[in-house]
């Protein structure tokens, strides 16, 4: 290539350099100014006094994962003692033990029949248990029905869509949905580029999910459209931790360790707020919140108002305004990691795990 060739190169590279960070900035300026938190600037947000209510102690060490079943009155945690827990989150009773042959357990969930529940982490399985509440006897140490092999790297997420389907992320980068019946992968998602951390199935339609990963973007996916994503969101500049969808199922909601959340709209194809440190005037006076960690896990009210987050530092756990982004209320009982939370699905409460080796309720 001779110099002019070169030179020309160079210039091209430049300019196109410059309209990556022209457009970039514009994009940034639009999304402010149509956010949701800067056309509702004028409101007031509401008043909230979440409690500690109950506490559900049993587990031996640091909880990383929890979840709800689908009557809103059971949930499953798992911990670093190596055990799931299956608990009555009305009694605070301990329903159902299993011990697990790694203690390295990631991430658990119920199935929507209550029938099984899932489990996985740094042994790159998927195992699945069956469930028989109505039997207290059955033995702890029960081999699972199914264990599902494929994932090259640890197991950070699953979500079941029926008692025969089950979607996994992990490490490798993929996310994979099986036939447990089979223990076979039915298909497999590629888009992104480094480690999936957390899905969220829709409640809506079960073919829909969302996923967020290292690689700073959140995508959504369709089952049945092979194993390219539909839509990629980007925003975050740092490790998506986590995803939820908002309760219209037409948005969603990630946490990253940035130390923002934004939410998503999946029909405009935009972000529509962004929850991080703020200072505002109020009453003449500055409020700053300042957010020091990364976000662990997210989670909405069943009517949208609010939107929960856990933190790997100060303040641990909040509860934000989901219209103005707007910090209403730190949960300041909670002094150490919060790694898990979630809302059941009537909406009742909210629930929370934590490296205190403890599961609470919030209402």
């Amino acid at each position: 290539m001779n110099e002019k060739k070169k030179a020309k190169l160079n210039i091209l590279k430049k300019e196109m350099k410059q309209l990556r960070a022209t457009l970039k900035q514009q994009k940034l300026e639009k999304a402010k100014r149509t956010s949701l938190s800067t056309l509702t600037k004028t409101r007031v947000p509401p008043e909230t006094n979440f409690l500690k209510r109950k506490e559900l102690t049993g587990h031996f060490g640091k909880i990383y994962a929890m979840h709800w079943a689908s009557d809103s009155r059971h949930l499953v945690s798992a911990s670093q003692d190596g055990k799931l827990l299956i608990w009555d989150g009305y009694s605070t009773h301990k329903r159902h033990i299993i011990n697990l042959r790694s203690s390295w357990v990631m991430t658990c969930a119920y199935s929507p029949s209550m029938r099984y529940v899932a489990c996985g982490g740094l042994n790159n399985l998927c195992s699945i248990y069956r469930v028989d509440l109505v039997k207290p006897d059955e033995p702890a140490n029960a081999k699972p029905t199914q264990d599902l092999a494929s994932h090259e790297g640890y197991l950070s997420c699953c979500r079941f869509l029926d008692d025969n389907k089950v979607i996994t992320s992990s490490g490798d980068s993929t996310c994979l949905l099986w036939d447990i019946s089979r223990s076979l992968p039915l298909k497999q998602f590629l888009d992104h580029k480094t480690d999936v951390m957390s899905i969220a199935t829709q409640t809506k339609d079960p073919n829909i999910f969302v996923s967020g990963s290292c690689d700073f973007t959140a995508k959504v996916w369709d089952i049945r459209s092979g194993s390219k994503c539909v839509q990629d969101f980007v925003g975050h500049q740092s490790d998506i931790n986590s995803v939820q969808w908002f309760p219209d199922n037409t948005c969603f909601g990630s946490g990253s360790d940035d130390s923002s959340l934004r939410l998503w709209d999946t029909r405009a194809y935009a972000e529509l707020n962004c929850f991080q440190n703020t200072t505002e005037d109020v009453g003449g006076a500055p409020k700053i919140t300042k957010i020091g960690g990364g976000a662990t896990s997210i989670d909405f009210s069943t009517s949208g108002k609010y939107t929960f987050c856990g933190y790997d530092d100060k303040p641990f756990a909040s509860v934000w305004d989901t219209l103005t982004a707007r910090n209403v209320q730190d949960l300041k009982e909670s002094k150490v990691l919060v790694s898990c939370l979630g809302v059941p699905q009537n909406g009742y409460c909210l629930g929370t795990g934590s490296w205190d080796n403890n599961l609470t309720i919030w209402a």
